[in-house]
């Protein structure tokens, strides 16, 4: 359990300034995700991405790195937008706002670009996650995307597949305005996928059930995806947390 933040934290989000900063992120990624040195970004793509359209921003306090953002430059059918790769946070800093700030950041470097929409991908077994990405920040799903990354050696990851799902932000939206704004709008009733909290001990405790878990899940999205539906909700239960899907056209 990471613990609260420092009391007075007055985080300051700018761009990122010559190598050593970047070399700090590359030792922040295995702070938090525990990764090799073969699976972590390292410092030269955070300087390609910042020089190629895309950016590389830091959280500071004080002097102290507290987290990251790293999105590259993509496009689509003609299209720009952004790629979040990335976004860290140190265990200490957690559920202190950073995290988002970090998003609000990237959101604001978009709109003045021009740009759209913001994507990124996240595990679609982390409820946490799930919940701050649609519920708090507004964005909207429409693919998974299977074992995108292979079996990696991050304990986060527990030895299962990194099953992802792909969150798309429409950053100029009056939907993502209002929702960022803390007015989350009326939703009709929807297909749901709920996922347990105990997928977490399982990773560790029982990987075969676990994966049973994460093949019921995969399947439920794949199925109503492939049938036009997208995710606009999430919710906290009890026992863990539900996405919510509704009829989506373009």
């Amino acid at each position: 359990m990471s613990r609260s933040a420092p009391a007075e934290v007055k985080i300051q989000i700018r761009e990122l300034h010559g190598i050593g900063e970047m070399q700090a992120c590359v030792e922040l990624q295995q702070r938090v995700w525990g990764y090799s040195d073969m699976e972590t970004v390292p410092d030269h793509v955070f300087l390609v991405a910042a020089k190629t359209g895309g950016h590389a921003l830091a959280a500071f306090d004080g002097n102290t790195l507290a987290g990251f953002a790293l999105a590259f430059s993509a496009a689509r059918n003609g299209s720009i937008y952004l790629h979040s790769h990335l976004v860290a946070v140190l265990p200490d800093y957690q559920n202190s706002g950073v995290g988002r700030a970090l998003k609000m950041a990237q959101r604001e470097d978009a709109v003045k670009k021009g740009i759209d929409c913001i994507e990124w991908t996240f595990d679609p077994l982390q409820i946490k996650n799930a919940y701050f990405n649609i519920q708090r920040l507004g964005a909207m799903v429409r693919q998974y995307l299977p074992d995108l990354y292979g079996r990696t050696s991050s304990p986060l990851h527990g030895g299962l597949p990194t099953d992802r799902l792909v969150a798309e932000w429409w950053v100029s939206s009056p939907r993502v305005a209002q929702i960022i704004g803390g007015r989350p709008p009326a939703r009709r009733q929807g297909q749901r996928i709920s996922v347990s909290a105990a997928i977490g001990t399982l990773r560790t405790r029982d990987l075969p059930t676990a994966e049973q878990m994460q093949l019921r899940i995969r399947s439920q999205f794949q199925q109503l995806f492939s049938a036009g539906y997208a995710v606009t909700g999430f919710e906290v239960e009890q026992q863990g947390g539900a996405y919510i899907l509704e009829p989506y056209e373009n």
